[in-house]
């Protein structure tokens, strides 16, 4: 391990470690929970925490976190500047937080997506345009995304005290999701298919708590502490492993 000190000010100290060959920036500070991020620009990596938090235990604490580490790194790596998609093979394509490989197979029968490997097998007609190819995985995405929401719903109804009376999911260009409270509609983005299912069930149980509570003030941060506590750990991974589209 290499350790050097970068910067020093009155209650935050910065300093850079290098663990298995990745620099981190440690930045000790007036908060409470020790917090990781990789920027989903370049994929450097940053840590806050505690001022009285030490060494061993940051140092500790990161290479539990290794794995989870490279795997957004790379996330970024094959990011890279968002491709102009044709839905043809070859392309990358999140599914439930992982990265597949796409495989088009045409043939004159019902199109399908299924899961082989490391690949998203999508069969279409053959002539089909690239409009047609981004319906069938969407389709198949929001299937999924259906599946799941009813399992939400009885999962967390009994522990957050209410439940919506419709849902839906529609393709939401700027938001994860949505509540309409007078109408207890809960809309969710057709993009969660792509995040992984933590980050799923985080956005659908913010959803639920705006059922109790509209805004985003402290009775709602206080409902949301008390039914989700990792909920910032959540939040801030939906929010830097962006979709590859």
């Amino acid at each position: 391990m290499y350790l050097k000190k970068i910067s020093s000010k009155r209650k935050q100290r910065t300093k850079e470690i290098i663990l298995n060959g990745i620099d981190i920036i440690v930045t000790r500070k007036n908060i409470k929970n020790l917090r990781l991020s990789v920027s989903p620009l370049d994929g450097s990596v940053k840590i806050f925490s505690p001022l009285l938090t030490s060494d061993k235990y940051i140092n500790d604490f990161v290479l539990s976190k290794i794995k989870w580490i490279e795997k957004h790194q790379k996330k970024v790596l094959f990011r890279g500047i968002p491709p102009m998609l044709e839905y043809i093979s070859g392309e990358n394509h999140f599914f439930k937080g992982e990265l597949y490989t796409l495989n088009v197979i045409f043939e004159d029968k019902k199109p399908v997506v299924l899961i082989h490997g490391n690949s998203l097998m999508l069969s279409a007609r053959p002539g089909s345009t690239i409009e047609k190819r981004k319906q069938i995985l969407n389709d198949w995405y929001r299937t999924y995304l259906k599946e799941q929401i009813p399992l939400l719903i009885e999962k967390w109804t009994a522990i957050i005290g209410a439940s919506p009376l419709d849902w839906g999911v529609k393709n939401m260009k700027t938001r994860w999701g949505s509540c309409n409270t007078s109408d207890k509609r809960i809309w969710l983005s057709l993009k969660l298919a792509e995040k992984s299912e933590s980050c799923l069930e985080y956005v659908f149980v913010h959803e639920m708590v705006h059922l109790l509570e509209r805004g985003h003030g402290k009775p709602f941060i206080a409902y949301m502490d008390r039914v989700i506590p990792e909920w910032r750990i959540l939040r801030d991974d939906l929010n830097r492993t962006q979709s590859i589209n």
